[in-house]
């Protein structure tokens, strides 16, 4: 498994989370038709926040990735935030206790 982890800061990074906490139903649909996603996890953290996707490999990490993009580009653009700092890397344990 893949994973990707990609942090806001700065500039537009509230704004942001402030609008996809508004429109955190669409973004999961939005996330959800990702081939092999295992779990998307959206954090808000105050001054901005990160996703943390787990696929089941690259490709689907490279999907999220331009997922994220055209989501942000066509409902926030406006927004002017940051590009995220973006934290890739392979799965060495993974425990989902639901």
């Amino acid at each position: 498994m893949q994973t990707v982890l990609r942090r806001y800061s700065g500039k537009g990074a509230k704004e942001l989370f402030d609008l996809l906490e508004k429109h955190s139903a669409e973004v999961e649909e939005w996330m959800g038709d990702v081939k092999g996603l295992v779990t998307y996890t959206l954090v808000h953290s105050g001054e901005g926040g990160f996703s943390v996707t787990v696929c089941q490999n690259r490709t689907g990490i490279d999907e999220s990735v331009q997922r994220a993009k055209e989501w942000i580009a066509k409902n926030a653009g406006s927004i002017g935030a940051a590009a995220p700092e973006v934290t890739e890397g392979e799965v060495i344990a993974h425990l989902n206790k639901s």
